[in-house]
């Protein structure tokens, strides 16, 4: 039988209305079902007496029911059933609310397991609306699945029960030899222990196999399409110009900007295609990788092109590389929405005629009639602004051009490794010398007059500021809008001095001119929304205010400050939050005693999950259902391992079906 085409409205119990409550859930199939893994088991078996049990917490109770129900209506559709239990030694008062068809099902002297939170007396105990089960029908231990309105636990408990008896015998998906090196129990005997344990320990050996087999069904399936992606170097370089470039610098490189380099330099000069992420923190200098990478593979005969989320940070690229290639003879150009038609014909006659070397613009440089001579390089600043798709247009521009992206929002390495499956990873992990160091500070909303005050110093002086808010819209009570708060800003506390708003809902056409006021002077206070988060250069820019820092997650915030502390004047970034609550407090501390963005990260993602982390439904990486990127690192570390292995021995897993099936639903359920 084929699981995967086994409906779940055809196994009993089911039919059509209760399909579609399964649905809700993401259950399909058959194999959706057995894959739709207990979030808890509750163990019947430890049952205690009424002495044992702790007041107000959770206990089964083994006692013998020793009153008839009564019943009384309290008001209309609201039914109370009362009647007592005993323990053998202390009566227990049971209360049951709207439920007929157990209280009917109760009988006077039969033995019952309760479970439910008892309240103790000296003399007596009540539980209000426990569940009831027979002694015979609640040995052992029971699962607790997710549910959804309408499809109880128990339902779902009785329809994978059902499932498994259709089910049969689980073809088992990896060799014995793999089960022996790494302690694995049978992919059957594990799917229907993590259902229906027999004993605890079961659990345990069910999950180590689960685990093992989505982490290594993630890890075959991104190495598979890593290497789908792996074409021949067809732009391979012969000479690496990079001390010529470094000669250019007007400072010395990190010892991480060199690594990186020279990772990208092995790239163009190797037998494969590069596809490499170059990932460092805000102000960790992956602008001047990019430089020495297109310097060679242009001083080797080739053109490249440099592709911006912005037109004004394609701007801001493009008059980079003007002054960091002015004394040598590489020809930079620019084309972006804004470039006059005639501009644009121009440019893209120069493209095609190869009298341009590097191009920097932003999406204009897909467009169909943007053709290059001979395209050896594409670079894309902020890679998760940039889909797959986008990327592969600007690459099919030439022969299979050499790939390099860049992304200023640390991630830890075991996320990075996940998440960008398709690409190799140089991380810039240190910040070039002379980098302001950003002072940070957090208060509540009683130093805002002192804050504004602060900020008027710093604008008095020649400087700008941010101001960033979480909302645009007062749709929260507690939370003043962007758009209120701007305009209660420049008619009050700031008056006469020169504010903008800036939010997602502008057109980019607004976003582009209010920030292009920013960078150029023009405006001194900058209220925005998240959308500054990833934004232009602008030295002059001192202060980073940001009003309910709470709403934030940390490496978002560290983005936002990384907006300030970009020239030579100190800088201030200023968390604003009421929120009294512990872990809150812990969390913004982090931000003031540390401005390293990979520690900051990794205590975001230890804090919020990897659901939550920046990135991962983002880029499409595929849901694990009972694998923890955080709890099961070793097993991610063992299973790298594995499919490695596995690939080399059988790169198109011929002697495995099974996973091949299991790779094919993961990647193609989660749109990768």
């Amino acid at each position: 039988m084929n699981f995967d085409e086994y409906s779940i409205q055809f196994i009993k119990g089911v039919g059509d209305k209760r399909a579609q409550l399964f649905h809700k859930l993401g259950v399909y199939t058959l194999q959706d079902l057995i894959h739709y893994y207990p979030r808890k088991y509750i163990d019947w078996s430890k049952t205690l007496s009424v002495k044992e049990a702790e007041p107000g917490e959770p206990a089964f109770i083994k006692a013998t029911m020793i009153t008839p129900v009564k019943e009384a209506k309290i008001r209309k559709g609201l039914t109370l059933y009362k009647c007592n239990f005993s323990d053998g030694e202390v009566v227990i008062h049971v209360t049951i609310f709207n439920n007929e068809y157990l209280a009917k099902s109760l009988r006077t002297f039969d033995d019952y397991i309760l479970y439910g939170k008892v309240d103790k007396t000296f003399t007596e105990a009540s539980m209000s609306s426990p569940q009831i089960e027979r002694v015979e029908n609640a040995q052992g231990i029971h699962p607790i699945y997710p549910t959804t309105n309408g499809l109880s636990s128990k339902i779902i408990e009785k329809v994978v029960s059902e499932g498994l008896k259709k089910a049969e015998q689980i073809p088992e998906s990896l060799p014995e030899y793999i089960m022996q090196e790494y302690g694995l129990c049978s992919l059957d005997f594990a799917i229907r222990q993590i259902h229906f344990p027999t004993k605890e320990e079961n659990i345990q050996k069910a999950r180590k196999r689960l685990i093992f087999e989505e982490l290594l069904t993630l890890q075959l399936g991104l190495m598979m399409l890593k290497g789908a992606r792996t074409v021949q170097n067809m732009q391979k370089i012969r000479t690496d110009y990079t001390d010529e470039f470094y000669s250019l610098l007007p400072f010395e490189p990190t010892d991480a900007q060199k690594r990186a380099v020279a990772d990208c330099i092995g790239d163009l000069m190797g037998d494969k295609q590069m596809n490499r992420l170059v990932q460092g923190d805000v102000g960790s200098g992956k602008t001047a990788v990019a430089g020495a990478v297109i310097y060679s593979i242009i001083k080797n005969g080739y053109q490249a092109a440099m592709m911006a989320p912005t037109e004004i940070l394609a701007v801001q690229h493009y008059e980079s590389f003007c002054r960091l290639f002015k004394d040598v003879d590489v020809r930079v150009a620019l084309l972006t929405g804004s470039t006059k038609a005639t501009e644009k014909r121009e440019i893209k006659r120069r493209l095609l005629d190869g009298e341009i070397d590097l191009i920097v613009g932003t999406h204009a440089l897909i467009q169909n009639d943007v053709e290059f001579k001979r395209l050896g390089l594409v670079c894309t600043d902020e890679q998760h602004r940039f889909g797959v798709e986008q990327r592969s247009n600007l690459a099919m521009k030439g022969n299979n051009p050499h790939l390099l992206v860049m992304s200023a929002t640390p991630i830890p390495r075991t996320m990075g490794l996940i998440i960008y499956g398709d690409l190799d990873i140089s991380i810039l992990d240190e910040l070039p010398p002379g980098r302001q160091e950003i002072r940070t500070d957090l208060v509540t909303t009683d130093y805002h007059p002192r804050i504004y005050k602060f900020i008027k110093n710093a604008i008095d002086n020649g400087n700008q500021a941010y101001i960033v808010c979480p909302l645009v819209d007062d749709n929260e009570s507690d939370l003043i809008s962007a758009k209120e708060y701007a305009e209660e800003l420049s008619t009050k506390v700031f008056d006469g001095y020169s504010l903008a708003l800036l939010h997602g809902k502008m057109k980019p056409k607004e976003k582009e001119r209010v920030m292009e006021r920013f960078a150029n002077g023009e405006v001194q206070i900058l209220v925005s929304t998240t959308v500054v988060e990833v934004g232009v250069d602008v030295p002059n820019a001192t202060v980073m205010l940001i009003e309910n820092a709470d709403r934030f997650g940390l490496s978002q915030l560290h983005q936002l400050r990384g907006r300030v502390g970009r020239g030579k004047d100190k800088s201030f970034c200023i968390l604003v939050s009421d929120n009294k609550s512990e872990a809150s407090v812990e969390r913004l501390k982090i931000m003031k005693s540390t401005s390293d963005g990979f520690k900051i990260a990794d205590y975001d993602l230890k804090s919020r999950g990897p659901g939550d982390f920046f990135g991962t439904r983002q880029h499409g990486l595929p849901k694990l259902k009972i694998a923890d990127m955080l709890e099961d690192t070793g097993t991610l570390t063992q299973c790298q391992e594995c499919a490695r292995l596995i690939l080399h021995d059988d790169p198109r897993l011929d002697s495995f079906p099974v996973l091949c099936n299991q790779i094919s639903n993961m990647f193609r359920r989660s749109n990768y």
